[in-house]
């Protein structure tokens, strides 16, 4: 859903402007006012500068800003990328993990299936060698019957 765009009234510098936006009523007093606040710092610092010039440090102030924002957004979203490359690749270990756990676990009990209880599965390849081992054997068994 997209915003209406509205007409806001706006004094700057005892000036009236009618300002179209998509923004709230409520937005766009803070905003004048913070310009307001701004342009009368401006001047304070700078007392023989004029409306005008006022206006034009503050729009460079506001442009310098936005400037930074935007660098420290992106520096954030790379950041963010990083560490969603990270959880992705912490997931795929954790699947990875959990396979070789499965694997480990079918093997105890093809083991235990043989009457081999009291042997241990030292790592996930013996695991493996013992479950193809065990199917061989099937198929063997299955040839030899057939």
């Amino acid at each position: 859903m997209t915003k209406q765009k509205k007409r806001f009234k706006a004094i700057i510098e005892n000036q009236e402007y009618t300002i179209i936006s998509k923004e709230s009523p409520e937005h766009m007093k803070i905003v004048t006012e913070l310009v307001n606040e701004q342009l009368e710092e401006i001047k304070s610092l700078s007392l023989e500068s004029d409306n005008e010039q006022a206006a034009i440090l503050l729009a460079l102030n506001a442009v310098s800003d936005q400037l930074k924002k935007q660098e420290e957004l992106m520096k954030l979203k790379a950041e963010n990328e990083a560490l969603y490359k990270k959880a992705s690749q912490a997931s795929e270990l954790e699947s990875r993990i959990q396979r070789i756990e499965k694997i480990e676990q079918e093997a105890k009990e093809t083991l235990e299936k043989q009457g081999q209880k009291g042997k241990r599965v030292n790592n996930h390849l013996e695991a493996q060698q013992i479950l193809n081992e065990n199917r061989k054997q099937d198929i063997q068994q299955k040839v030899s019957q057939g």
